[in-house]
């Protein structure tokens, strides 16, 4: 069984010293890691916070960071987070990082890769 699934963010998490950090793992989140969180005043306090804590739990890696934790989380760009809500759901609710997609123009269904990557890049 698949637990670890790699993704890249589509801007990039940039640190204090100014290098940009796009190629990560999340791991599949616990029930212990969904509910630790509750428990987090900064939760308590604003349960929009809830998506920065569980993420901090379950990004394994981020580039070259030896560490990723919440405080990692809260300091990524709007659209990266975005990224990440959505590919932690797919990944815990299928269990994979693929989509069943039509073309628009020739309505053959086929799947997509959501592991990120650039615009234009396969």
């Amino acid at each position: 069984m698949r637990t670890e699934f790699e993704f890249e963010l589509p801007r990039g998490y940039v640190d204090d010293s100014g290098t940009v950090h796009r190629l990560g793992v999340m791991r599949l989140a616990t029930a212990r890691d969904e509910l630790i969180p509750l428990r987090d005043m900064r939760v308590q306090e604003n349960p929009a916070y809830l998506s920065v804590v569980l993420l901090g739990r379950v990004i394994t890696r981020l580039g070259t960071l030896p560490l990723v934790h919440d405080g990692v989380v809260e300091n990524m760009f709007a659209s990266d987070l975005a990224f990440l809500q959505d590919f932690y759901r797919q990944v815990n609710a299928e269990g994979h990082t693929r989509a069943a997609v039509t073309c628009p123009h020739c309505e053959e269904p086929f799947e997509v890769e959501l592991g990120g990557s650039r615009l234009g890049e396969s």
